[in-house]
């Protein structure tokens, strides 16, 4: 073989083991689906409104509707937002919050958040410790405290990787503004739909209006310990700075069945503001 033909082969076989070692490829290398990072799964812990409770027009949960975990596409949920981020998500949103939960409740949710190996978590809890029979059957600032930072260190041990957001209670001292004046509202909260706050709806007698006074100043310090109870977690835990608290919502963001929990257009609200909050939006 003529030694110009010799050279010519070498020179070939070395561009091929270069193309094989990955130096060059014949076409471009695949690019990837979903950008990297960001949360592995999502869990809600808390009530009745991580839910999606009454959104679908029928007094139970409607998880689709959840502005936490909800897939269904009425709401563009945190699931939703983080799927648009990451596709490697898709099937990985857990709903552990139940209707009635109380703060109490917060260790049992976190231990199966734990389980699912969440790495995004979000925490609205308060509503149902409020709403009970009365001012005096509410649970204590510093029982509510306790159960919090129960449930939140539950989290930090378990998955001392993942994010947390919790978020702040809805201001329901609002609710009975917009909704002691409509009928419909009036009626259907005679069902015994938070009676600390809500009964005797269009009550002005000195003790009616004490009650709610109570219940308002309940909340607030419910806020504050969820404040706090965040600060004391650490850097992975976010509080939505009262961005819940602070909806000035009206009777268009109710369900018209119990004119309590938010419709879908609510929960779309809901996670529309704390979003901003959770420090995954950017």
């Amino acid at each position: 073989m003529p030694r110009r033909w010799v050279a010519a082969l070498a020179c070939l076989a070395a561009l091929v083991a270069l193309a094989c070692e990955g130096g060059t490829s014949a076409s471009p290398r695949p690019t990837k689906s979903t950008p990297s990072g960001g949360p592995g799964g999502i869990a809600a812990l808390g009530d009745s409104i991580s839910t999606g409770f009454a959104s679908c027009l029928v007094l139970t949960s409607c998880e689709r509707n959840s502005w936490s975990t909800g897939d269904g596409l009425r709401v563009q949920s945190h699931y939703r937002r983080l799927l648009d981020q990451n596709s490697a998500i898709r099937g990985k949103a857990y709903n552990h919050a139940r209707p009635g939960a109380r703060a109490d409740a917060l260790e049992g949710q976190a231990q199966a958040a734990v389980r699912d190996r969440a790495d995004y978590v979000t925490v609205l809890i308060g509503a149902n410790d409020i709403c009970r029979g009365g001012v005096d059957a509410m649970t204590s600032v510093t029982q509510f405290r306790a159960d919090v930072d129960r449930g939140l260190r539950v989290l930090r041990t378990g998955r001392p990787k993942a994010r947390v957001l919790v978020v702040s209670i809805p201001d329901l001292y609002r609710l009975w503004e917009v909704g002691h004046g409509d009928a419909r509202a009036a009626r259907a909260w005679r069902r015994g739909i938070c009676p600390a706050l809500l009964a005797n709806a269009t009550s002005t007698a000195p003790a009616d209006k004490a009650r709610r006074a109570a219940v308002r100043d309940r909340i607030d310090a419910y806020n504050a310990q969820l404040v706090a109870a965040c600060r004391a977690y650490g850097s992975r835990c976010r509080h939505d700075g009262g961005a819940a608290h602070k909806v000035r919502f009206n009777l268009d963001l109710l369900n018209p069945l119990d004119w309590f929990h938010p419709n879908a257009t609510g929960q779309g609200r809901l996670a529309e503001v704390t979003w901003r909050s959770s420090g995954l939006a950017d």
